[in-house]
Protein backbone atom coordinates (compact mmCIF):
# COMPACT_ATOMS: atom_id res chain seq x y z
CA UNK A 1 0.00 0.00 0.00
CA UNK A 2 1.11 3.51 -0.84
CA UNK A 3 0.16 7.37 -0.33
CA UNK A 4 -1.50 8.75 -3.24
CA UNK A 5 0.91 10.33 -5.18
CA UNK A 6 1.19 13.82 -4.17
CA UNK A 7 0.24 15.97 -7.60
CA UNK A 8 0.24 19.46 -5.28
CA UNK A 9 3.18 20.55 -7.59
CA UNK A 10 3.32 23.41 -10.34
CA UNK A 11 4.40 22.82 -13.72
CA UNK A 12 6.71 25.18 -15.70
CA UNK A 13 5.49 24.93 -19.19
CA UNK A 14 1.71 26.21 -19.97
CA UNK A 15 0.33 26.07 -17.01
CA UNK A 16 -3.18 24.06 -17.47
CA UNK A 17 -4.88 26.94 -15.42
CA UNK A 18 -4.04 30.46 -16.50
CA UNK A 19 -6.88 32.14 -14.56
CA UNK A 20 -5.13 30.50 -11.36
CA UNK A 21 -1.99 32.05 -12.03
CA UNK A 22 -1.99 34.78 -9.70
CA UNK A 23 -4.25 33.64 -6.76
CA UNK A 24 -2.00 32.80 -3.76
CA UNK A 25 -1.02 29.52 -2.67
CA UNK A 26 -3.36 27.75 -0.42
CA UNK A 27 -2.30 25.87 2.23
CA UNK A 28 -1.67 21.95 1.85
CA UNK A 29 -2.67 19.67 4.41
CA UNK A 30 -0.97 15.99 4.91
CA UNK A 31 -3.30 12.83 4.16
CA UNK A 32 -4.42 10.91 6.45
CA UNK A 33 -3.36 7.10 6.69
CA UNK A 34 -7.21 6.29 5.05
CA UNK A 35 -6.06 7.75 2.10
CA UNK A 36 -4.28 4.89 0.57
CA UNK A 37 -4.40 3.42 -2.57
CA UNK A 38 -3.08 0.06 -3.82
CA UNK A 39 0.35 -0.05 -6.54
CA UNK A 40 -0.33 -1.41 -9.42
CA UNK A 41 2.15 -4.07 -10.58
CA UNK A 42 5.05 -3.22 -13.05
CA UNK A 43 3.39 -3.16 -16.66
CA UNK A 44 -0.33 -3.43 -14.69
CA UNK A 45 -2.31 -0.91 -17.43
CA UNK A 46 -0.04 -1.22 -20.46
CA UNK A 47 -2.48 -2.09 -22.36
CA UNK A 48 -5.01 -0.05 -21.66
CA UNK A 49 -2.50 2.73 -22.08
CA UNK A 50 -1.82 1.55 -25.25
CA UNK A 51 -5.28 0.79 -26.44
CA UNK A 52 -6.21 4.82 -25.71
CA UNK A 53 -2.83 6.21 -27.17
CA UNK A 54 -3.68 4.44 -30.16
CA UNK A 55 -6.66 5.57 -30.62
CA UNK A 56 -5.70 9.21 -29.38
CA UNK A 57 -8.47 9.41 -26.61
CA UNK A 58 -8.19 11.83 -23.23
CA UNK A 59 -9.42 10.06 -20.25
CA UNK A 60 -10.58 12.04 -16.85
CA UNK A 61 -8.84 9.67 -15.20
CA UNK A 62 -5.17 11.37 -16.20
CA UNK A 63 -6.69 14.84 -17.19
CA UNK A 64 -8.18 15.15 -12.70
CA UNK A 65 -5.70 13.49 -11.62
CA UNK A 66 -7.82 10.59 -10.13
CA UNK A 67 -6.15 8.55 -7.49
CA UNK A 68 -7.52 5.62 -8.38
CA UNK A 69 -6.53 5.34 -12.43
CA UNK A 70 -3.63 2.19 -11.08
CA UNK A 71 -6.56 0.39 -9.94
CA UNK A 72 -9.24 0.94 -12.84
CA UNK A 73 -6.63 0.88 -15.43
CA UNK A 74 -5.21 -2.10 -14.31
CA UNK A 75 -8.59 -3.77 -15.17
CA UNK A 76 -8.73 -2.00 -18.10
CA UNK A 77 -11.40 0.26 -16.69
CA UNK A 78 -11.17 3.79 -18.35
CA UNK A 79 -13.68 6.97 -18.52
CA UNK A 80 -12.61 8.73 -21.66
CA UNK A 81 -13.71 12.56 -22.16
CA UNK A 82 -14.51 13.23 -25.04
CA UNK A 83 -14.56 16.96 -26.98
CA UNK A 84 -10.93 17.60 -26.25
CA UNK A 85 -9.29 18.11 -22.67
CA UNK A 86 -9.55 21.81 -22.58
CA UNK A 87 -12.52 23.29 -20.53
CA UNK A 88 -14.32 26.33 -21.36
CA UNK A 89 -14.86 26.53 -17.52
CA UNK A 90 -13.04 26.96 -14.54
CA UNK A 91 -13.89 25.75 -11.43
CA UNK A 92 -12.12 25.94 -8.08
CA UNK A 93 -11.43 21.78 -7.59
CA UNK A 94 -10.74 20.77 -11.23
CA UNK A 95 -7.33 19.81 -12.19
CA UNK A 96 -8.80 19.76 -16.08
CA UNK A 97 -7.07 22.30 -18.27
CA UNK A 98 -8.67 25.37 -18.33
CA UNK A 99 -8.87 27.63 -21.96
CA UNK A 100 -10.31 27.95 -25.64
CA UNK A 101 -10.83 24.79 -27.06
CA UNK A 102 -10.22 23.04 -30.50
CA UNK A 103 -12.69 22.46 -33.22
CA UNK A 104 -14.89 19.01 -32.59
CA UNK A 105 -12.86 16.01 -33.59
CA UNK A 106 -15.72 14.65 -35.98
CA UNK A 107 -13.81 10.76 -36.09
CA UNK A 108 -13.70 10.35 -32.57
CA UNK A 109 -17.05 8.75 -31.58
CA UNK A 110 -15.44 5.85 -33.51
CA UNK A 111 -12.33 5.89 -32.13
CA UNK A 112 -13.91 5.69 -28.77
CA UNK A 113 -16.20 3.31 -29.94
CA UNK A 114 -13.34 0.94 -31.37
CA UNK A 115 -11.00 1.34 -28.31
CA UNK A 116 -13.70 0.43 -25.91
CA UNK A 117 -14.71 -2.79 -28.05
CA UNK A 118 -10.60 -3.37 -28.03
CA UNK A 119 -10.69 -2.76 -24.08
CA UNK A 120 -13.52 -5.49 -24.58
CA UNK A 121 -15.54 -3.29 -21.77
CA UNK A 122 -18.94 -4.74 -19.88
CA UNK A 123 -19.68 -1.47 -19.01
CA UNK A 124 -18.53 1.88 -19.70
CA UNK A 125 -18.49 5.85 -18.32
CA UNK A 126 -18.10 8.23 -21.18
CA UNK A 127 -17.32 12.21 -19.91
CA UNK A 128 -16.58 15.39 -21.16
CA UNK A 129 -15.02 18.95 -20.82
CA UNK A 130 -17.83 22.07 -20.43
CA UNK A 131 -18.11 23.20 -24.27
CA UNK A 132 -19.58 26.55 -23.34
CA UNK A 133 -18.39 27.53 -26.88
CA UNK A 134 -21.05 24.97 -28.89
CA UNK A 135 -24.29 25.90 -29.59
CA UNK A 136 -25.73 22.18 -28.60
CA UNK A 137 -22.73 22.26 -25.66
CA UNK A 138 -21.84 19.10 -27.00
CA UNK A 139 -24.69 17.37 -26.85
CA UNK A 140 -24.62 15.85 -30.34
CA UNK A 141 -21.08 14.73 -29.81
CA UNK A 142 -22.58 12.95 -26.98
CA UNK A 143 -25.16 11.29 -29.30
CA UNK A 144 -23.28 10.07 -31.81
CA UNK A 145 -20.41 8.80 -29.10
CA UNK A 146 -23.09 6.71 -27.76
CA UNK A 147 -24.79 5.28 -31.46
CA UNK A 148 -20.97 4.43 -32.29
CA UNK A 149 -20.79 2.53 -28.95
CA UNK A 150 -24.05 0.41 -29.75
CA UNK A 151 -22.60 -0.43 -32.62
CA UNK A 152 -19.17 -1.22 -32.29
CA UNK A 153 -19.98 -3.04 -28.88
CA UNK A 154 -23.61 -3.67 -28.37
CA UNK A 155 -23.17 -5.38 -25.14
CA UNK A 156 -21.85 -3.04 -23.52
CA UNK A 157 -24.05 -0.65 -21.39
CA UNK A 158 -23.77 3.17 -21.71
CA UNK A 159 -23.13 5.68 -18.86
CA UNK A 160 -22.44 9.34 -19.46
CA UNK A 161 -21.07 12.10 -17.75
CA UNK A 162 -22.25 15.04 -19.02
CA UNK A 163 -21.98 19.24 -17.99
CA UNK A 164 -25.02 20.57 -16.85
CA UNK A 165 -25.75 22.13 -20.81
CA UNK A 166 -26.07 25.64 -19.37
CA UNK A 167 -28.46 28.44 -21.58
CA UNK A 168 -28.30 24.84 -24.36
CA UNK A 169 -31.78 24.88 -25.32
CA UNK A 170 -32.68 21.00 -26.43
CA UNK A 171 -29.22 19.69 -25.26
CA UNK A 172 -30.90 17.07 -22.51
CA UNK A 173 -33.39 15.91 -25.31
CA UNK A 174 -30.39 15.29 -27.82
CA UNK A 175 -28.39 13.02 -24.99
CA UNK A 176 -31.32 11.03 -23.19
CA UNK A 177 -32.75 10.18 -27.36
CA UNK A 178 -29.85 8.70 -27.52
CA UNK A 179 -30.46 5.86 -25.13
CA UNK A 180 -27.65 5.54 -22.65
CA UNK A 181 -28.29 3.48 -19.58
CA UNK A 182 -27.00 5.63 -17.15
CA UNK A 183 -27.51 9.87 -17.25
CA UNK A 184 -24.77 11.04 -14.63
CA UNK A 185 -24.05 14.45 -14.22
CA UNK A 186 -22.72 15.69 -10.62
CA UNK A 187 -23.72 18.47 -8.88
CA UNK A 188 -20.09 18.56 -7.24
CA UNK A 189 -20.81 20.28 -3.77
CA UNK A 190 -23.55 22.29 -1.48
CA UNK A 191 -25.53 25.24 -2.94
CA UNK A 192 -23.81 27.41 -0.32
CA UNK A 193 -20.41 26.87 -2.30
CA UNK A 194 -21.57 27.27 -5.74
CA UNK A 195 -19.98 30.70 -5.63
CA UNK A 196 -16.49 30.07 -4.27
CA UNK A 197 -15.97 26.24 -6.05
CA UNK A 198 -18.16 26.04 -9.02
CA UNK A 199 -18.50 29.55 -10.67
CA UNK A 200 -20.26 29.33 -14.06
CA UNK A 201 -22.71 26.84 -13.17
CA UNK A 202 -25.92 27.01 -11.21
CA UNK A 203 -27.11 24.59 -8.49
CA UNK A 204 -31.12 24.66 -9.48
CA UNK A 205 -29.98 24.20 -12.76
CA UNK A 206 -28.24 20.95 -12.81
CA UNK A 207 -31.19 19.61 -10.46
CA UNK A 208 -33.49 20.56 -12.88
CA UNK A 209 -31.46 18.94 -15.66
CA UNK A 210 -31.24 15.75 -13.91
CA UNK A 211 -35.35 15.79 -13.00
CA UNK A 212 -35.38 16.23 -17.52
CA UNK A 213 -33.21 13.47 -18.07
CA UNK A 214 -35.51 11.38 -16.27
CA UNK A 215 -39.21 12.87 -17.12
CA UNK A 216 -37.68 12.10 -20.60
CA UNK A 217 -37.09 8.40 -20.19
CA UNK A 218 -38.21 6.84 -16.52
CA UNK A 219 -36.41 3.93 -18.02
CA UNK A 220 -32.86 5.43 -17.20
CA UNK A 221 -30.53 5.51 -14.01
CA UNK A 222 -29.91 9.21 -13.06
CA UNK A 223 -26.79 9.51 -10.96
CA UNK A 224 -25.46 12.27 -9.16
CA UNK A 225 -22.26 12.96 -6.98
CA UNK A 226 -20.79 15.26 -4.69
CA UNK A 227 -17.09 16.02 -2.76
CA UNK A 228 -16.45 16.55 0.86
CA UNK A 229 -14.05 18.52 2.91
CA UNK A 230 -14.73 22.04 1.05
CA UNK A 231 -16.60 23.34 4.07
CA UNK A 232 -19.78 21.84 3.45
CA UNK A 233 -21.99 21.38 6.98
CA UNK A 234 -23.58 17.87 7.41
CA UNK A 235 -26.74 19.52 7.37
CA UNK A 236 -26.10 20.96 3.81
CA UNK A 237 -25.24 17.85 2.86
CA UNK A 238 -29.00 16.18 4.74
CA UNK A 239 -30.34 18.80 2.69
CA UNK A 240 -28.68 18.23 -0.67
CA UNK A 241 -29.53 14.76 -0.70
CA UNK A 242 -33.26 15.46 -0.30
CA UNK A 243 -32.91 17.79 -3.44
CA UNK A 244 -31.47 15.33 -5.79
CA UNK A 245 -34.20 12.59 -3.95
CA UNK A 246 -36.53 15.56 -5.16
CA UNK A 247 -35.22 15.10 -8.68
CA UNK A 248 -35.76 11.03 -8.95
CA UNK A 249 -32.00 10.58 -8.87
CA UNK A 250 -31.29 6.94 -8.40
CA UNK A 251 -27.20 6.73 -7.46
CA UNK A 252 -25.35 9.01 -5.26
CA UNK A 253 -21.58 9.17 -4.68
CA UNK A 254 -19.96 10.98 -2.00
CA UNK A 255 -15.84 11.32 -2.07
CA UNK A 256 -12.99 12.97 -0.56
CA UNK A 257 -11.84 16.32 -2.25
CA UNK A 258 -8.67 15.87 -3.21
CA UNK A 259 -6.44 19.40 -4.07
CA UNK A 260 -5.10 19.18 -7.12
CA UNK A 261 -2.77 22.10 -6.69
CA UNK A 262 -2.06 24.92 -3.97
CA UNK A 263 -3.92 27.25 -7.03
CA UNK A 264 -6.69 25.41 -6.10
CA UNK A 265 -9.10 25.22 -3.51
CA UNK A 266 -8.04 24.45 -0.03
CA UNK A 267 -8.63 21.53 1.91
CA UNK A 268 -11.55 22.38 4.56
CA UNK A 269 -11.02 18.92 6.62
CA UNK A 270 -10.16 15.39 6.05
CA UNK A 271 -13.50 13.28 6.37
CA UNK A 272 -12.54 9.93 8.20
CA UNK A 273 -14.28 7.11 6.63
CA UNK A 274 -16.50 6.62 9.76
CA UNK A 275 -18.52 9.19 8.74
CA UNK A 276 -18.86 8.70 4.76
CA UNK A 277 -20.42 5.27 6.13
CA UNK A 278 -22.75 7.99 8.47
CA UNK A 279 -23.28 9.97 5.01
CA UNK A 280 -24.32 6.29 3.58
CA UNK A 281 -26.81 5.18 5.79
CA UNK A 282 -28.47 8.88 5.57
CA UNK A 283 -28.45 8.51 2.15
CA UNK A 284 -29.96 5.19 1.75
CA UNK A 285 -32.55 6.02 4.66
CA UNK A 286 -33.54 9.09 1.70
CA UNK A 287 -34.23 6.06 -1.02
CA UNK A 288 -31.25 6.49 -3.22
CA UNK A 289 -31.16 2.80 -4.85
CA UNK A 290 -27.53 3.37 -4.33
CA UNK A 291 -25.07 5.27 -2.44
CA UNK A 292 -21.26 4.45 -2.86
CA UNK A 293 -19.30 7.36 -0.18
CA UNK A 294 -15.92 6.63 0.85
CA UNK A 295 -12.60 8.84 0.79
CA UNK A 296 -11.99 7.20 -3.02
CA UNK A 297 -15.48 7.37 -4.10
CA UNK A 298 -15.05 8.84 -7.67
CA UNK A 299 -18.09 9.10 -9.72
CA UNK A 300 -16.74 6.41 -12.48
CA UNK A 301 -15.24 4.11 -9.77
CA UNK A 302 -16.26 0.62 -10.23
CA UNK A 303 -19.15 2.11 -12.40
CA UNK A 304 -19.82 -1.12 -13.58
CA UNK A 305 -20.39 -3.12 -10.57
CA UNK A 306 -22.35 -0.56 -9.56
CA UNK A 307 -24.56 -0.79 -12.73
CA UNK A 308 -24.99 -4.54 -12.13
CA UNK A 309 -26.16 -2.96 -8.41
CA UNK A 310 -28.36 -0.54 -9.35
CA UNK A 311 -29.83 -3.08 -11.76
CA UNK A 312 -30.44 -5.79 -8.80
CA UNK A 313 -31.78 -2.72 -6.57
CA UNK A 314 -34.27 -1.59 -8.94
CA UNK A 315 -35.84 -5.11 -9.52
CA UNK A 316 -35.94 -5.68 -6.01
CA UNK A 317 -37.96 -2.34 -4.92
CA UNK A 318 -39.99 -3.05 -8.05
CA UNK A 319 -40.72 -6.70 -6.32
CA UNK A 320 -41.14 -4.84 -2.63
Amino acid sequence: MVTVIDTVTEVKARPRHPEKARLPDTPVIPKPPWIRVKAPGAHAFDRTRAILRTHRLHTVCEEAACPNIGECWEKRHATVMIMGDVCTRACAFCNVATGKPTHLDEGEPARVADAIAALDLNHVVVTSVDRDDLADGGATHFARTIAAIRHAAPNTTVEVLTPDFMRKDGAIEIVVAARPDVFNHNVETVPSLYRRIRPGADYRHSLALLSEAKRLDPSLFTKSGIMVGLGETDDEIADLMDDLRGSDVDFLTIGQYLQPTRKHAAIDRFVTPEAFQSYKRTADDKGFLLVAASPLTRSSYHAAEDFERLEAARLASLGA
